[in-house]
């Protein structure tokens, strides 16, 4: 069964989040990601929708409301930087989409290889549409 540890999650995620800051001083702003099933699953989950309780309804969520200059993806010791519209053209060229059903806000999202991501960053690809 799989679940949610706020906790654990947020030290995680503050981790990967201290390490990314560390790296800019610019001024932009970062969405930081943590996935740590990527090597298992070759895949990086990025997140569209969510369900809200409170709302009682699926709303936009992740990438299709993120304000984020980049998003940086920390993948074991390494930070994957990537600009966002770059992210959002290769989630919109994935096609694939999973649905997280770990309550109490499930999520639907776009599934991505890293190497999509290397590859849109290789060709200069910064299209969303």
């Amino acid at each position: 069964m799989s679940y949610s540890d706020f906790d654990l999650d947020f030290a995680n995620g503050k981790q990967g989040e201290d390490l990314v800051e560390a790296l800019l001083t610019n001024g932009k702003t970062v969405e930081v990601k943590r996935d740590l099933r990527w090597q298992d699953t070759g895949n990086l989950y990025i997140e569209y929708t969510c369900y809200y309780q409170r709302s009682d309804s699926w709303e936009w969520s992740g990438i299709m409301v993120t304000k984020a200059d980049y998003w940086a993806f920390v993948l074991g010791t390494g930070v994957l930087l990537v600009p966002t519209p770059l992210l959002k053209g290769v989630c919109m060229a994935s096609k694939r989409v999973a649905e997280t059903r770990i309550p109490p806000n499930p999520s639907k999202g776009y599934l991505i290889t890293v190497d999509d991501l290397i590859l849109a960053m290789k060709a200069g690809n910064t299209d969303v549409n």
